[in-house]
Order: C-alpha cells, then sequence, then structure tokens
C-alpha cells in the first residue's frame, strides 16, 4: 500500500503505516487540484487534515485510491459524493480531537468574559490598562449549545462544572441521548432567547451553512456573546460584526471562518470586540497523536481486514464481525466474476444465503458480491 500523508501528519499514526510494511510519502498542504490530481495516479491511501482540499476533480485520475483519511473530525474539505463514486473510503476520526475542540471553546469563553487579549496587548504595549476591561463572572450565566455531541456535549459539563447554567439545541439527537446528558433541549429560537453565550458544535452542511443568520442572530439577546469553534460558514460573519459593532451582541470568539486563512484585509481583524484565533481547535500535540493514530488504526484494519470504523460513506463493521465473514469475502467476490462469466448481461441479481452464511452479517458480503459483478461488466466498482 502506498501513502501519501498531507498536511503534518502526526508521526506516531505514519509509524504505523510504515510497521504494517506499507509505503509513506508525506507531503505539505497540496492546494491545487491539478498537482493533487497528478500526485495521486499511483497512491492507494491520502490522509489530510483541513488545508489540503480534495475536490471532485482531485480524484480524476486517482484510480488506486482506496481510503481518503481526514485526521479530524469535518469531512468538508473532501468530496464525499465523487470519492463514494469512484469507490473511495472516506474516514475520519471525531473522536481523537474531541477534549481540544471543547477546551478550546472554552478558552475563547474565558478569554471573552475576561477581555484578556486587550489585557495582553495593552500591557506589552506599555500600559496599564486596568480602566475598561470590567469582565462578567460565568457562575450564573445560561450557555446555549448548539450540537450536542461529543464536543458538544463535553463542553456542556465543562461549563456545567463553573457553574453555568446550560441547555441545548440538536435535533438529530437521540431521545435516549437526550436524557443521558441530562441537559434540557430548546428549539432554535428560544435558546437564542434565552443564553447569554452561544457556541456552536455542528459541522458544516448544506443545511447548517449560516444556521446564524442575521435573522438568528437578531434574535439573541442583547449583550450576549457568540462562539465559533466548530467550522467556518455556519454564521454570516457580515450580519455578525454589524450587530457586535452596533452593541446588540456584546462580542464573540471564533475559531474558524468561512474563508481561511482569514483574509488579511478582513474586517473581523479590526473588532475589538472579538477575540480570533487561526483554527487551532485540533491543534494540541495530544489530539495531534490522538488523530493520527486512530486514523492509521481504522485504515490498517480496513484495508486488511474489512472492518469498518469512522467511515463516513460505508455502515460501520466491527472487527469480530470482519474476522466471521473474512473466509467468506474472497468467495464473494469470484462468485460475482464467474456469474458475469455466465451470464455476460444480467439484468437483475439475486443473492440467496442459506446454512451458516444465514448466520452472518450479509450485507458487506452482498456488497462485495455486486461489486465483483459489476466491475467485471463495466470496469471498477469497489464495495463503497
Amino acid at each position: 500500500m502506498r501513502v501519501l500523508a498531507c498536511d503534518g501528519i502526526h508521526e506516531d499514526g505514519l509509524t504505523l503505516f510504515r510497521d504494517a510494511g506499507w509505503e509513506v510519502k508525506t507531503a505539505d498542504a497540496i492546494k491545487d487540484p491539478g498537482t493533487l490530481s497528478r500526485v495521486l495516479a499511483d497512491v492507494d491511501v491520502l490522509i489530510v487534515r483541513s488545508a489540503t482540499k480534495v475536490p471532485a476533480e482531485a480524484l480524476v485520475h486517482a484510480a488506486h485510491l482506496r481510503v481518503i483519511g481526514r485526521a479530524g473530525a469535518g469531512v468538508d474539505t473532501i468530496d464525499v459524493d465523487a470519492a463514494t463514486d469512484r469507490g473511495i473510503a472516506v474516514m475520519n476520526a471525531p473522536d481523537g480531537n474531541t477534549l481540544a475542540a471543547a477546551e478550546q471553546a472554552i478558552a475563547l469563553l474565558f478569554a471573552l468574559a475576561r477581555h484578556v487579549p486587550a489585557a495582553d496587548a495593552g500591557m506589552k504595549a506599555g500600559q496599564w490598562p486596568k480602566n475598561g476591561l470590567t469582565g462578567f463572572e460565568l457562575e450564573g450565566k445560561r450557555l446555549g449549545v448548539i450540537g450536542l455531541g461529543r464536543i458538544g456535549g463535553t463542553v456542556a459539563r465543562k461549563a456545567r462544572g463553573i457553574g453555568m447554567e446550560v441547555a441545548a439545541f440538536d435535533p438529530f439527537l437521540p431521545p435516549n441521548a437526550a436524557a443521558k446528558s441530562a441537559v434540557p433541549l430548546m428549539d432554535l429560537d428560544a435558546l437564542l432567547a434565552w443564553a447569554d453565550v452561544i457556541t456552536l458544535h455542528i459541522p458544516r452542511t448544506k443545511e447548517t451553512t449560516n444556521l446564524l443568520s442575521a435573522e438568528k442572530l437578531a434574535k439573541m439577546k442583547k449583550g450576549a456573546y457568540v462562539i465559533n469553534a466548530a467550522r467556518g460558514g455556519l454564521i454570516d460573519e457580515d450580519a455578525l460584526l454589524k450587530l457586535v459593532n452596533d452593541g446588540h451582541l456584546a462580542g464573540a470568539g471564533l475559531d474558524t471562518f468561512a474563508t481561511e486563512p482569514l483574509p488579511e484585509d478582513s474586517p473581523l481583524r479590526a473588532c475589538r470586540k472579538m477575540v480570533l484565533a487561526p483554527h487551532l481547535g485540533a491543534s494540541t500535540s495530544e489530539a495531534q497523536q490522538g488523530v493520527s493514530t486512530i486514523l492509521a488504526r481504522q485504515i490498517i484494519d480496513f484495508i486488511t481486514t474489512g472492518a469498518v470504523a469512522g467511515c463516513v460513506n460505508l455502515p460501520p463493521l466491527s472487527a469480530e464481525a470482519a474476522r466471521e465473514i473474512g473466509p467468506w469475502m474472497p468467495l464473494m467476490t469470484a462468485l460475482g466474476k464467474l456469474a458475469v462469466r455466465l451470464v455476460p448481461a444480467p439484468t437483475r441479481l439475486d443473492i440467496t444465503y442459506a446454512g451458516r452464511t444465514d448466520k452472518l452479517d450479509a450485507k458487506p458480503l452482498t456488497r462485495l458480491l455486486t461489486a465483483a459483478v459489476l466491475g467485471t461488466a463495466s470496469g471498477r466498482v469497489t464495495p463503497v
């Protein structure tokens, strides 16, 4: 297997690939899709962070590519639909940076509450800027969490630990998970009107882009704060800046932006009521080590055993289940190829399982046989 790791992947993960006997090459961020396309012509596994984008055009010549791994959580920089169309598995490692991302949101919260950046800048400029930097205490304040998943749930627990009152908006949270979290749920408009601070912990999708629009931001209580340490593009940045400058909102802490890197002439940079960071949510040594090793193990297991974990375009398959169906996997591929030779232009495929096989998870086997039939008849097709 040939691995290309871009964007400075932690060495511990790369060592796992080398220990498995795989060839590993590293590269800085590859920002030109054409260049990336040429490089991927002889690569089996691509690993990226957020700097290297993987659009559809970058996959045109990726004839051997089997896996794109995102060393982190967000896969919005990867065209997952295009990868799926080409039979390429897309994996991420969201658990590896949960704590780092949650702590970044909390850090922004404290920085806003006590004007830490402004105080530091004044001191280093030779001033004693005590006046004008009166902050506020977090205990007793209301925190509204948008997205109560791994990171949002961690933020909620930490905020309650410092005495904040916490509520959340998450329409996708299963009822049992909501009950287990002990965090009351509200609809979005109610949460915005209730909270002293809103913090976002959701992926960027078509549905969540500009979730906090000008209309939604205007519904927040006067003097409230906004924190985004999730993904850029979740907030209408122009509307946010206007509401902060007009005094309706007291400030914002932003670690992610609609355009990254943030342009030098962005008006956000001039707003003294905003705390800005260059997407540092996952930038801890522990998080980088964690996501690299988790992702490497997932990819190695997937290639060598068929186990599926952390894959956004394939259903999960435990290592135990993969071992159970392992002896049948080569047979299904062979049967699919044989079927096309016996019936050169099949229009229907019926698969019947009996005996020992009817006790197995047949879905992965069905995908293998179907891929073999389609691939033999029309070119490269994978179980993805």
